[in-house]
């Protein structure tokens, strides 16, 4: 019988880790045309998101007389949408794969079955530890920017642009979100690493080594204030609000998928839309590595990038190595 590899031991299922072609060097215009566009002219949760955001803006908005003063109606309205939003997207997931194991273990990157039962976690049980920061910590702290912004945006306070004045703008911001939200990530993801931080703030995420839906916003407070920060730059350059909440959804819902453990959701042998990546799967795995995502090569160009061979978790090891005896970590 031939021997099972380390790598076979490891991992139930890996997936080449590709950066994104739009900063490839020799220039690739071809494959960056196809990158910038791809995520929205396919089934994806991305344009999931942009449709969750032109619905919600046209549809579930209170007009700009009702949000000039804070009240419990439209505010109460934003956190109740979005609370029930977190728990149908990352609540079904959760029972899609790991409740009911509809896709049982084909494309599941950890070969472990079960989340963990542990007292690291609050309620010694992981899923009811994630719900718990995710709802309570999580969607509460994304309300309270989506109220602000509001709120701004109908007291003047902050600029917006329609998107029959301009088209342009609105196209130009959509492709530069993930770009944008990737080099934000990559930064304050750094800055949770650094060893104060990481020890009061950033371990209560890292508590979750086996990942799922329910692990990819459960965080500290500090850090979903950190985290959701990026969308302040709506706050200072204008944009149209659907923008806004597309930026919102893809940071504060977009960790359920990015954190499933499944590289794509099959039904019976289809498969139907991208789920979670490996490259963060391998940041869980191994810490000091993949603190961005592929959007963006920051891991690239600072050598914190980990593909998945055992080459580059030598490197990694190596690395903390000395990161320990210089007393970095």
């Amino acid at each position: 019988m031939k021997p099972i590899s380390k790598k076979q031991e490891l991992w139930n299922h890996k997936t080449p880790v590709v950066f994104s072609p739009l900063f490839a060097w020799p220039p690739k215009p071809k494959d960056a045309f196809l990158e910038l566009t791809k995520r929205w002219a396919t089934i994806s949760r991305n344009v999931l998101f942009l449709a969750m955001a032109f619905l919600v803006f046209r549809y579930l908005i209170a007009d700009n007389t009702a949000l000039r003063s804070l009240s419990l109606g439209w505010v109460g309205t934003i956190f109740l949408r979005n609370y029930l939003l977190m728990l149908v997207i990352a609540g079904g997931l959760h029972l899609y794969l790991f409740t009911f194991r509809m896709q049982g273990n084909r494309l599941k990157y950890d070969p472990r079955e079960k989340l963990s039962k542990s007292r690291k976690f609050s309620f010694q049980n992981q899923v009811w530890d994630n719900i718990f920061w995710s709802l309570a910590s999580g969607t509460t702290i994304w309300s309270i920017y989506e109220v602000l912004y509001f709120w701004g945006v109908a007291n003047g306070v902050i600029g917006t642009l329609t998107l029959s004045e301009y088209p342009l703008v609105f196209l130009i911001w959509l492709l530069a979100l993930p770009v944008l939200t990737s080099s934000h990530f990559y930064f304050i993801h750094r800055l949770l690493h650094w060893p104060p931080l990481y020890r009061t703030v950033h371990i209560l995420h890292h508590r979750n080594i086996q990942i799922g839906p329910w692990s990819g916003l459960s965080m500290h407070p500090v850090e979903h204030v950190f985290y959701i920060s990026s969308v302040l730059v709506h706050f200072v350059i204008p944009s149209h609000p659907v923008i806004l909440l597309l930026h919102l959804y893809s940071r504060c819902l977009g960790p359920a998928f990015s954190h499933a453990g499944f590289e794509k959701l099959q039904v019976g042998d289809t498969s139907i839309v991208t789920a979670a990546d490996f490259h963060h799967q391998l940041h869980h795995r191994y810490f000091e590595c993949n603190y961005g995502t592929t959007d963006a090569p920051w891991d690239k160009w600072f050598g914190t990038d980990h593909d998945g061979t055992d080459e580059a978790t030598i490197r990694i090891r190596e690395q903390r190595k000395h990161r320990t005896a210089a007393g970095l970590d």
